[in-house]
């Protein structure tokens, strides 16, 4: 697994220079739609059918899906004030670089 600070950082960069989709449902939406390029999720969510279907649809699809362990990490590298279970990037913007040496990190 790639490092989490290096995730969130590629969460941030992407949220200010691509876009991103933030929460379980709108990840779901865009894994769905074929337009996630990385989807990120926390294990600490509570309850966890909230984020189990994420891996599984993003391996049907063949997007990468890392897992980090706080969702308040996750929230705040999505320029939230809250936690977030999930955030799909949609637009990778300066991150594609760095989102392209994780998944080839993956070994898919």
């Amino acid at each position: 697994m790639a490092d989490e600070a290096k995730i969130l950082e590629i969460v941030e960069i992407a949220r200010t220079s691509g876009k991103i989709r933030k929460g379980a449902n709108e990840a779901t939406k865009a894994i769905e739609k074929g337009n996630a390029k990385l989807v990120v999720y926390a294990s600490d969510v509570s309850p966890k059918e909230v984020i189990m279907h994420l891996p599984l649809l993003c391996k049907e699809k063949n997007i990468p899906c890392v897992e980090i362990t706080k969702k308040e990490d996750l929230g705040a590298a999505a320029g939230l004030s809250v936690a977030t279970a999930a955030v799909a990037v949609v637009k990778e913007g300066d991150a594609k670089a760095a989102i392209e040496a994780i998944t080839k990190g993956q070994g898919e």
